[in-house]
């Protein structure tokens, strides 16, 4: 019997494996490489805290030279720009400019968002479920930074304007289901 689930276990490893290749051969599209991609997904989903060449190459898991070399390149094709962060000259935000949104309205997983959507619901959320689990155990094992959105962080203060108990900052609309490095997820215990 334990042999059966180790089989399946290890399929399932494989098969993730081999979609991860898939999903990585798709992002050498419109004169970009995978890596360029995963900076443009990840600005247009990092909050105002977040946007940062440091915080980018936590979330990707790369080196900081690997971030920035990307960057560079993505500065040059005009689709990423770089400016100071208000307040303190040592620090820089990226953003995407409009050609960089334009760009990423082709990005090359737009189809497997698709499908992921056509699971249907039930298989989704245990998909996503399974998913996040595996992630997590991942960067927990790395100790890496783990990511996340304001509305699932123990650091949210649910005040008017809500605001970040981390930065004591208020937050907007927009940086409430942004990415933040400084994410924690709120504990069982707090959400009882």
């Amino acid at each position: 019997m334990a042999k059966e689930a180790d089989q399946s276990s290890a399929e399932i490893q494989e098969r993730l494996e081999r979609l991860a290749r898939f999903i990585r051969s798709a992002g050498h599209a419109h004169g970009l490489i995978p890596a360029q991609w995963d900076v443009l997904r990840y600005l247009s989903r990092a909050n105002a805290f977040s946007n940062s060449p440091v915080a980018t190459a936590q979330y990707l898991g790369a080196t900081k030279g690997t971030v920035s070399q990307t960057i560079l390149a993505l500065v040059k094709k005009g689709l990423v720009e770089s400016a100071g962060r208000s307040g303190d000259q040592r620090s820089v935000t990226l953003h995407l400019t409009a050609k960089g949104r334009e760009t990423l309205e082709q990005d090359p997983l737009a189809a497997l968002a698709r499908d992921v959507e056509d699971l249907g619901g039930k298989t989704q959320r245990r998909f996503s479920k399974a998913v996040s689990e595996l992630l997590l155990a991942e960067i927990g094992r790395q100790e890496a930074t783990a990511f996340g959105a304001c509305h699932e962080c123990r650091f949210l203060l649910h005040s008017r304007p809500p605001a970040c108990a981390s930065f004591g900052a208020a937050l907007d609309e927009a940086n409430l289901g942004q990415l933040c490095h400084r994410f924690k997820p709120v504990r069982k215990a707090d959400s009882k």
